[in-house]
């Protein structure tokens, strides 16, 4: 057995049993990169997640649901920047990660290529959304690889506030007018299938979803995910009093889930490949952030070098100060 062999063997033995890798530890370059590609892609979709909410912010119905909605976008940042830092131990850097998101080399979530029309549409973000993304998370808290199974744990838990924040807005619009039932509804039917899109492609057509497997970097395929989320849906949208848009939709006995119709797959690829509604509109808004956001790395660096330099030369004179005594 050759060194690589025998290297590869005893990373997979430490991943079965349960053993977290860490940055300083050995590791294939091919469980680097799939890391890399997955955490950065996890922590670009937090921060065009703000984007759709933000929107929203200047028009909420209330004072109360403007500080709920602020908080919220507020967390979305921080979830970014533990995933780029996350990711950062592996030996990427930020800027890198920046620079692949504005070229279209890196991808994030299809699901905010979506536009936000209404209120309602930041319920259903909310509940969706945010409750799709709990699913795939919880999984993540328990992922080999210990700075990101890390990072999850927080997110998880605020991502279950978002998910309450958006059920709790639906629940409003379906107990209102009828003008606010409809609206509710409405969200509900454009949001449903772009959400279950959010798991990803079949896994008959995932090609990296076997070796994350065995690696344990996923927990669950995109299928297994993708029905629990149909399953706790149809539970759910009772209490709201609305309906699926799914006309296939209906328990199966001898499978112990619910049956679903078939995702427009070539809607999903088509958004995935920078032709959704909003992709353009997405970047651009990244690119012009960045861009304007220049001055302040720049004097972040300036005084973080300036502070260095200070520190290394008070060493330096008491350095001084103790030969002389």
């Amino acid at each position: 057995m050759s060194t690589a062999q025998h290297n590869d063997t005893l990373f997979q033995e430490r991943v079965d049993q349960e053993i977290k890798i860490e940055p300083r530890d050995w590791m294939p370059e091919a469980y680097r990169k799939t890391l890399v590609r997955q955490i950065s892609q996890h922590a670009h979709s937090e921060i065009v997640g703000m984007l759709p909410e933000g929107n929203w912010i200047s028009r909420a119905p209330s004072l109360k649901r403007k500080a709920i909605l602020i908080a919220k976008v507020q967390d979305e940042a921080g979830h970014g920047l533990y995933l780029y830092s996350a990711a950062e131990t592996l030996g990427t850097s930020r800027e890198q990660m920046i620079n692949d998101l504005h070229s279209g080399k890196a991808k994030y979530s299809s699901i905010f290529n979506y536009p936000t029309l209404t209120w309602a549409d930041i319920g259903a973000i909310g509940w969706l959304v945010d409750g799709a993304a709990i699913l795939n998370q919880v999984m993540l808290c328990r992922t080999s690889y210990g700075p990101y199974a890390r990072a999850m744990v927080r997110i998880c838990k605020e991502e279950s506030f978002h998910q309450r924040q958006g059920f709790d807005i639906l629940i409003a619009l379906s107990k209102g007018t009828d003008a606010q039932k409809a609206m509710c509804q409405d969200a509900i039917n454009r949001w449903w299938w772009p959400s279950l899109m959010m798991f990803g492609p079949k896994d008959t057509e995932s090609t990296n979803s076997d070796q994350s497997m065995k690696w344990k970097i996923k927990r669950k395929s995109n299928d297994e995910l993708r029905q629990s989320f149909v399953d706790m849906c149809v539970q759910q949208i009772k209490v709201l009093g609305m309906t699926l848009p799914d006309p296939d939709l209906k328990w199966n006995e001898a499978k112990g889930c619910h049956d679903f119709g078939e995702i427009n797959w070539d809607e999903f690829w088509n958004v995935v490949k920078g032709n959704g509604p909003c992709n353009k509109q997405r970047l651009d808004a990244r690119k012009k952030a960045w861009a304007e956001g220049e001055w302040v790395r720049e004097a972040a660096t300036a005084f973080a070098n300036k502070r260095q330099k200070s520190k290394l030369e008070s060493l330096n004179n008491d350095a001084d100060i103790r030969k002389a005594v």
